[in-house]
């Protein structure tokens, strides 16, 4: 059987390798230039959530979520995305996107925001939310794949570029380094970093099962990671770089917005605030299969990589291995680009 190398080993990475083994590979090499789950996969918010304004991102996110759930709290928890409106426009947004999603079969609801313990509603004009979705463990995640990967025959070379091993087919899937590589080896990946930055409170006391909550006009949001709050928006200007800074001139805005949105917030300070990369394509989707001879990528996921990496591991593995995946993948080719084939997804976080 061919040797296929995976480049990059965070979570996506991971999940391929990981359903490669599973589905019968027997020379699978895991290789990252640092080490596993150490760029973004460690920065990120950890979110899971198949409220997506495309039909494509759902059905990605879709078959992903039971697997989440198999993996155990250690890995991921179960408490809910709410999106909050503040105005009617927003609000009918919302609404206009949940008819999808539950034409799609997926279980949003209008919903009273009051039912969240100190959350400020006076402002609000309604809801929708998703008891299915919730927040996960990004680095407990790739590591558990990597291991499983690991006792099904798989190498894991960390410190190891992966352009440096012989290979009969390899897999991109570096995040935001996948442009870097895939122009190695002659392929143009149409990807560009976006700095994104996180907060994280000082200890609260929290409810156990405060589910991610999300404004829907400025898409500031905001979940619970043991006694603290992480919290996260847009930058006012994106910053196209793969320098990983915090801007610390927003740090007052975000606390101020934390503490309006759940006031039992207010006292906290910001202790601990880190950047990590976007993987952006034109339009906000991945880029997953074959993109030429012996080579396949799995990249471009705009900030939606941990909760897809379920579904697109096993997806590409089978279309490497069998020839054809369970998954549509039709709608992820690199061919959509210059054939101007989009169909952007607008929310992104």
């Amino acid at each position: 059987m061919a040797r296929i190398v995976v480049a990059g080993a965070g979570v996506v990475g991971a999940s391929v390798a990981y359903h490669l083994a599973a589905l019968g590979a027997d020379d699978v090499v895991l290789a990252d230039r640092g080490e596993v789950a150490g760029r973004a996969t460690s920065k990120g918010m950890g979110g899971v959530r198949q409220q997506f304004s495309t039909e494509a991102e759902v059905r990605l996110a879709q078959a992903s979520i039971d697997f989440f759930r198999a993996l155990g709290p250690d890995c991921f928890l179960r408490v809910g995305y709410l999106f909050v409106a503040a105005t009617e426009e927003a609000l009918a947004e919302l609404e206009q996107r949940r008819l999808l999603q539950v034409d799609l079969g997926v279980p949003v609801e209008r919903i009273d925001p009051s039912f969240v313990p100190g959350l400020r509603t006076d402002d609000l004009v309604g809801a929708v939310f998703c008891a299915m979705d919730g927040v996960g463990n990004p680095v407990a995640v790739a590591r558990e794949l990597v291991r499983r990967a690991a006792e099904l025959g798989a190498e894991v070379r960390e410190q190891t570029p992966a352009e440096e091993l012989d290979a009969e087919v390899l897999v991109i899937a570096c995040g935001a380094a996948s442009a870097e590589l895939g122009a190695k080896v002659g392929v143009e990946l149409p990807i560009r970093p976006l700095c994104r930055q996180l907060l994280e409170t000082s200890t609260l006391e929290l409810p156990a099962r405060l589910p991610m909550t999300v404004e829907a006009e400025s898409g500031f949001h905001f979940r619970r990671r043991a006694d603290r709050l992480v919290l996260a928006m847009s930058d006012p200007e994106p910053r196209w770089t793969d320098e990983e800074s915090v801007d610390e001139s927003l740090i007052g805005d975000r606390l101020e917005r934390l503490v309006h949105r759940y006031p039992p917030a207010a006292g906290a300070r910001i202790e601990h605030a880190w950047a990590g990369l976007y993987d952006m394509t034109p339009d906000a989707h991945p880029i997953v299969g074959r993109v030429a001879d012996g080579i396949y990528a799995a990249c471009g996921f705009s900030g939606h990589g941990f909760m897809q990496s379920p579904a697109v591991g096993r997806a590409l593995a089978e279309e490497i291995l069998l020839g054809g995946s369970s998954l549509d993948l039709s709608p992820y080719r690199l061919e959509r680009f210059p054939e101007g084939m989009f169909f952007p997804e607008t929310l992104i976080l």
